[in-house]
């Protein structure tokens, strides 16, 4: 699934998630501060293919790899 409007809520929806305003607000909340020794595809609460898609995303700097980048910040603030 590739939505061509890189925004946060689609970044959630690629992931599987619930993509609401409130629904991504709630997730950063209850998975904040992410400890800077674990890399962001690394954390606990990510299934197996997210925690790939993540990966490959940063990895190979593709067309998600600005929001995966600003959702990392957003979990380690």
């Amino acid at each position: 699934m590739d939505l061509t409007d890189h925004s946060l809520p689609n970044l959630f929806r690629q992931l599987g998630l619930p993509s609401t305003q409130p629904e991504i607000d709630s997730f950063i909340a209850r998975h904040r501060p992410l400890r800077d020794e674990i890399e962001l595809a690394d954390a606990p609460f990510w299934t197996s293919g997210q925690a790939q898609f993540l990966r490959e995303e940063i990895g190979e700097d593709a067309d998600w790899a600005e929001l995966v980048d600003q959702l990392n910040v957003l979990l380690r603030a």
